[in-house]
This record gives C-alpha cells, sequence and structure tokens, in this order.
C-alpha cells in the first residue's frame, strides 16, 4: 500500500517539474518583459513631470487670474470714484524774452543777427473734462519750451487747490510774436499756475497785472532772466503791475518789491 503512495506521489512529482520546466520563460521573453518594464518606468517617469508641469500651469494661471481680478477690481474703482471733470478758463498776457532774427547784407555775404527782445505773449487755459491730460498749443511752434511748465503748473495748482484734475483736460494756448527760447520758457511757469487756479475758482484776474518766474512742485517761485526787457514789454502793452520772485525784484530797483507768495493765488 505504502509503496503504491510513494508511487503516486513521485508520478505527481514529475508532472510538477515537467509542467514548471514547460511554464519557465525563455531568455527572450525575459527580455521582452525587461524592456517593458523598462518602457513603463520611461512612461511613468514622463507622466510625472508632465503632472509636475500641468500643476505648476494650474499655479500660473491660478496666479494670474487673481492679478487680473485685482486689476479690474481696481479700474472699477477707478471707474466708480473718477470725479466729474471740472470747468474753467482763464487768460494774461506774459512778459519773454524773444529772439529776433535779422538778416543783413554785407557785400559778398549775408549774416544773421539775433536780437533778444521784450515782448507780451498771450497765454490762455481751458479747463474741460477729459483724462487728466496736459496739452500745449503754441504760435509759433515751440510747445517743448512750455510743456514742463504746463505739467508742473497743472500739478502745482491741483496740489493748491485740493481739486482732483484726474477727469479733466488742462490745455494751455500761447500766441507769441517770436519763437520764445528754451531757457525763457520755464519762466512763464508762476502765471500758468495762476491762469489754472483762477480758472478752477472762477476768478476775475487784473487785466492790467502781469506776472513772470519759474514754478516748481512745491509751489516755490523761482528766479528769471531778462527782468529789464520783461519790465518794458509790460509797461510798453499797459500793464500796472509785474509780479516778479523776491529776489528778482531786488535786483531791479524801479519796481516795487513783492515776494510772491503761493498763498496769494487761493
Amino acid at each position: 500500500m505504502k509503496s503504491k503512495i510513494l508511487a503516486v506521489l513521485l508520478l505527481i512529482s514529475i508532472l510538477m517539474n515537467i509542467y514548471l520546466i514547460q511554464a519557465q520563460p525563455s531568455s527572450k521573453d525575459l527580455l521582452e518583459m525587461k524592456d517593458k518594464i523598462n518602457q513603463l518606468e520611461i512612461n511613468n517617469s514622463e507622466m510625472s513631470k508632465q503632472i509636475y508641469r500641468d500643476n505648476l500651469s494650474i499655479q500660473n494661471y491660478a496666479s494670474q487670474l487673481d492679478l487680473y481680478r485685482e486689476k479690474i477690481a481696481g479700474l472699477e474703482g477707478k471707474i466708480n470714484n473718477t470725479p466729474s471733470g471740472l470747468s474753467g478758463a482763464a487768460k494774461l498776457e506774459a512778459p519773454a524774452v524773444m529772439q529776433k532774427v535779422d538778416y543783413i547784407e554785407d557785400y559778398p555775404f549775408v549774416r544773421q543777427q539775433i536780437t533778444e527782445i521784450g515782448s507780451m505773449m498771450n497765454i490762455s487755459v481751458e479747463i474741460k473734462p477729459g483724462k487728466g491730460r496736459v496739452l500745449v498749443d503754441t504760435k509759433p511752434l515751440m510747445g517743448v519750451v512750455f510743456q514742463d511748465a504746463a505739467n508742473t503748473a497743472a500739478y502745482t495748482a491741483q496740489k493748491k487747490t485740493g481739486k482732483d484734475l484726474s477727469g479733466s483736460d488742462i490745455i494751455f494756448s500761447i500766441d507769441a510774436t517770436y519763437e520764445v527760447p528754451s531757457v525763457d520758457g520755464p519762466s512763464a511757469g508762476a502765471l500758468m499756475t495762476l491762469l489754472v487756479v483762477g480758472g478752477l475758482n472762477n476768478l476775475e484776474l487784473r487785466k492790467d497785472m502781469t506776472m513772470t518766474g519759474t514754478i516748481d512742485k512745491d509751489g516755490h517761485v523761482g528766479e528769471i532772466g531778462g527782468v529789464i526787457e520783461k519790465a518794458k514789454a509790460a509797461k510798453d502793452s499797459g500793464k500796472n503791475l509785474i509780479l516778479l520772485p523776491g529776489r528778482t525784484a531786488g535786483s531791479f530797483n524801479i519796481l516795487k518789491r513783492q515776494e510772491i507768495i503761493m498763498e496769494l493765488l487761493s
């Protein structure tokens, strides 16, 4: 009986070994399996990298979205808070030192002679609803000479009056007989500031008065040159009062000293 059992067990063992031997993969199968595993690892690495990139993209998009939301909120706030445009106008004559060019025949040549003379120019300002721009229109063409003075005048007038000009355009018009040299352009700054303040407050400015002097963003009036020529031009045009920076007036003894104080503009 035992011998029969042992014989059966031996037979089963032989059959199992035969099956396992037959089921064992070949070297080719092993190589294919390794290639598949390697490819899966590569695919997994690529997918991990793609997921990382996608996560970064999502974070960037979220950050950009937040930024755009902030910008939209800021623009909406500006739109809601932008004051209605202000209106006003004022004008005065301003003294300036002009450059007169004469051509003199000196046979066989023609030479150019430049003479600096005092003259008056008309300066006016118009304030109207707009986009907060400061514009300068000049005749003859010399807008660059006055643009900085115009910007400073608008800023100083806004600071002095406390009125928001972000919803208004300020348009200066300057009409001169001759071209004003760049070195003398800033001397109209104080008068341009006075015009903006007068226009905003609907002030009636004296037509027999004029003013000359530079202006800075703190409202300080600075010295100017050509005071004698400017004073003569103002007198010849019928002006009874010319306002000068204090130091400049002190160097010109036929004029009464007048310290220009920005509080007088309010």
